[in-house]
């Protein structure tokens, strides 16, 4: 026979949570992300108008050997 689950009785907190400390490091934290996002972004934008440059290269040289009659 099978016999019922026990209930844990945890005690309550010593020391009730300071919403103002927890609200500072919130906004600590969020000023970080915001900076890293920002950082990334960067990053980003360089790679994509890397890619862009090379794609209009190659369709310049795709559309050069195409007139001189090459495939």
């Amino acid at each position: 026979m099978t016999t019922p689950r026990r209930r844990l009785i945890r005690p309550a907190p010593s020391n009730p949570p300071n919403n103002a400390l927890q609200l500072q490091k919130l906004r600590a934290k969020l000023e970080k992300d915001r900076q890293d996002l920002a950082r990334w972004m960067a990053r980003l934008k360089r790679a994509f108008t890397f890619v862009q440059k090379h794609q209009r290269r190659i369709a310049r040289l795709e559309c050069q050997i195409a007139k001189l009659g090459g495939t």
